[in-house]
Order: structure tokens, then sequence, then C-alpha cells
């Protein structure tokens, strides 16, 4: 029989201790319940002040991104840049790009950003790019076939044609700030 009393005593004082953490817990529950609906309602008031109309979000960020652009390191880019050009600028400051400038005949250089081992497509799909940005921001053409242009132009470097688009520009010797000209194809009659 004694062992049976030390048995329930052992129970009894294990539920009393667990009883008595049970207390506690729930007190501190208690007093985590009181402080959450402050909690929640600075939340409430915050996400209120953070919902801003859409033009008034825009307004901000184009703010911020008229003095992130003010920086002497994107100093060069446009107001309206985009996350390209931003990406384009850095990789040129870290020597991971280089600057081609492309001239075309009426004597419009455009300077085109293009990784250190780009291919002649890359280089074209870079213009088209800068292309496309530019009549976006000046208007004008909406539309312009690529396909049309590449069948009458050509991309020349020092006297020779750019003409295999898988080829590397530094296997024909096109360096950083090297200019490549625009030209109309003669046509063979």
């Amino acid at each position: 029989m004694m062992g049976e009393e030390t048995k329930s005593l052992h129970l009894d004082e294990g539920l009393s201790v667990k009883e008595e953490e049970l207390g506690q817990a729930e007190g501190k529950m208690n007093q985590v319940e009181d402080e959450q609906p402050e909690e929640v309602e600075e939340e409430d008031e915050e996400e209120d002040e953070e919902a801003l109309p859409h033009s008034e979000f825009l307004d901000i960020f184009e703010e911020g991104l008229a003095r992130l652009v003010q920086d002497p390191l994107l100093c060069d880019l446009p107001i309206q840049v985009t996350l390209e050009e931003v990406n384009s600028q850095v990789a040129l400051e870290y020597g991971q790009a280089m600057t081609v400038r492309v001239c075309k005949a009426d004597g419009e250089v455009m300077p085109i950003v293009v990784v250190q081992n780009a291919m002649v497509l890359d280089l074209k799909k870079a213009i088209q790019r800068f292309m496309e940005l530019k009549q976006q921001r000046e208007g004008g053409v909406k539309h312009v076939s690529w396909r049309y242009v590449w069948r009458t132009f050509h991309l020349v470097f020092q006297g020779e044609k750019l003409d295999d688009d898988k080829m590397k520009l530094k296997d024909y010797g096109i360096r950083n700030r090297d200019e490549v000209t625009f030209m109309k194809r003669l046509r063979k009659k």
C-alpha cells in the first residue's frame, strides 16, 4: 500500500506542477492577447497609411528614381530609366560590359552596351532595344520591322561586314568604345 500512496503522491505532485505551469501559460497568453489588439490596431493604421493610390505611389517612385539617376555613376542615364539600363551601366563600371558606338548614316551615334563576350546577334538585339526605348521616350514610329532592317542594312567594323551572328565581337576585334557603322546593303543587279 505504501507504494500506491507514493505513486498517487507523485501523480498528484505531477498534476499540481502541471496545473501551475498551465496557470502560468494561461497568464502569459492573456498578457499576449491583451497586447495583440494594440499591435493589430497599429498594423491596421500602418496599412492604411501605406495604402496609397497607384498614382501617388508612382510619383514617389519616380522622385526616388530621379534622385538615384543623379548619382555620378548613373548620371548618363535618362530620367525614365529602365532596370535593364541601370544593370548595363553597373556592368560597365565593373568591367563586365562594353560600349559599342553604332554610327548611323545621318551621323547619329548610338552608345550600345553589351557584355564583354557578346556575339553579333547580341549587338543587334541591343540596338533594337535601344531604338525601341528611344521611340517610346520621344514618340514617333510605333513599329519597326527589324527583319526588314537587317535585310537592308548591315553592321561594318573597319571595313569588315559583321555577317556571322554567332561570331563574338572580340573575334572581329571590337573592343570597348569602338565604332561600328550601320550601313545600307548594296543590291547586286
